[in-house]
């Protein structure tokens, strides 16, 4: 197994190979292993290594990923590191691992997860448990490149319990929008990152296509099919995005327990293709009172001409199908203060003393977060000052003070980074950025390598799948935007 790979980069380059959507699971149990790989000398360890390597050898033309289950590991105790260890080894380089773990936890106690999971397994990815909030996945989002799939509705019949609990989010801008938890959880932790998938199980469909709709475009790990009993046609079609991909479907059981695993694998890749291609594809409505919220602003912002398709010279000289102008938003005061209430709402969870407008564009979305929610407001100069004080930050502060700093938009990060360089360098702690809208460039995990955490209201890509669900724009031109920021 290969270390420090792109998650998705490897995982469609093994889609693409194996023309698969499938996950295997590696979770040996001593008690289920067949008779055919039981030694006379009865070495469980032994025994199970032979197992699975006999499952990764019959099973890797057609697997996408592979997923072991750290726990069956761990349950053999010292010995179970060394198989988990000789697993990983024997694993193809060009198929990626995603380890299931569900870390969650806060602090140190999740950097040292992050550490062992990234650092010592050295696997693409990992499954994570979101109970404990943005700070618990943090550590694993410093890992650039890594796969993060966290928990939003899982399998099992108790996850009714909690998981489909309806909430009243008070951050919300609608105070009347009621959601399931999980839900809830499917549009938070997909702003944090671009690299963040979730893991929907497959025995409530109805969870996965409203997951779907929640969340458009992230990759989901769908766990429940085989012997769980999941559906597999109503899981696919519920949770396949309209590009065909989007998930990849975790059987283990089914296959590992197969006289032919080889055979049990092909099936079910072909299942799950057939199940894929007999989809009739169509952006499904966006139902919620919030998601009314958003479609407005997107709205005003493509009817302001903040938003504009066609063909347009960058400053870099380069040809884009898109130009964002978010500085227009200071004629059109209505718009402003609909994007500042997006802002302040995500403002209200995090923990500062000041906000820092970054010169020009965001300076008027700034003011206009600082007036809606009263906290102050700084700002740096974009040219030195050379007359009167000379100073490079305008308002007052203190060093030692926390700053959020809020911008129009994320393509690189640069102009962010520099700013927070500035203002670190004055003695100011900087550790969030709050931005209206995410290129899905490159430019949060930039920021995320910098110390810096990136809150976004939208990304780009969900914005087009909106505008071409509602007939505002073709889909001809959406997938031309979207090749292009793939390509840059």
């Amino acid at each position: 197994m290969a270390a420090n790979s792109d998650f998705y980069s490897k995982l469609q380059t093994a889609i693409d190979r194996n023309d698969s959507l499938l996950c295997v699971g590696l979770d040996p149990q001593p008690a289920q292993i067949p008779a055919r790989f039981r030694s006379t000398q009865g070495d469980p360890i032994q025994d199970a290594l032979a197992w699975n390597r006999a499952i990764i050898e019959a099973t890797a033309p057609y697997a996408a990923v592979y997923k072991p289950n750290i726990a069956f590991y761990e349950a053999l105790g010292v010995l179970g590191a060394e198989l988990l260890r000789a697993t990983l080894d024997a694993i193809p380089d060009n198929i990626p691992v995603l380890l299931d773990a569900k870390r969650g936890d806060m602090g140190n106690t999740a950097t040292a997860y992050a550490q062992a999971v990234f650092e010592q397994w050295q696997v693409d990815a990992v499954t994570l448990n979101p109970y404990l909030g943005r700070d618990s996945v943090d550590p694993f989002l410093a890992y650039p490149g890594k796969g993060l799939f966290v928990v939003c509705h899982t399998s099992n019949p108790g996850s009714t319990d909690f998981q489909e609990f309806e909430v009243n989010d008070w951050r919300s801008l609608d105070r009347e929008a009621n959601q399931p938890l999980y839900i809830h959880v499917a549009r938070t932790v997909t702003r944090w990152g671009s690299n963040i998938g979730l893991v929907v199980g497959a025995t409530f469909p109805e969870a996965i296509q409203a997951t779907r709709v929640a969340a458009p475009n992230a990759w989901f790990l769908i766990p429940g099919i085989g012997a769980q009993g999941g559906d597999l046609e109503a899981s696919v079609t519920a949770g396949i995005r309209d590009d065909k991909q989007g998930i990849v479907v975790n059987v283990s059981r089914s296959i590992a327990q197969a006289d032919d695993p080889a055979a049990a694998a092909k099936t079910m890749r072909d299942s799950i293709n057939a199940a894929r291609s007999s989809k009739v594809y169509a952006m499904p409505a966006i139902p919620s009172s919030l998601q009314a919220e958003e479609q407005q602003l997107i709205d005003g912002l493509v009817e302001l001409s903040a938003l504009k398709f066609g063909d347009f010279t960058l400053a870099s000289g380069q040809r884009s199908p898109i130009y964002i102008d978010l500085r227009l938003l200071v004629s059109a005061p209505n718009l402003l203060a609909q994007a500042a209430d997006f802002y302040s709402a995500i403002v209200a969870t995090l923990s500062a003393d000041r906000l820092a407008g970054v010169p020009y564009a965001a300076l008027p979305i700034a003011t206009a977060v600082s007036l809606r929610t009263g906290m102050p407001m700084i700002y740096t100069r974009k040219e030195a000052k050379t007359h009167g004080l000379a100073k490079e930050v305008d308002g007052l502060w203190e060093p030692g003070e926390r700053v959020i700093i809020i911008e129009d938009l994320i393509t690189s990060g640069g102009s962010i980074i520099k700013t927070v360089e500035k203002l670190r360098g004055l003695g100011l702690i900087i550790e969030d950025v709050v931005v209206l809208i995410d290129r899905g460039q490159g430019g949060v995990a930039k920021l995320a390598e910098a110390g810096i955490r990136a809150h976004c209201v939208f990304t780009l890509p969900a914005m087009l799948d909106y505008l071409v669900a509602h007939g505002r724009m073709q889909r001809a031109t959406a997938d031309d935007v979207r090749a292009f920021l793939k390509g840059s």
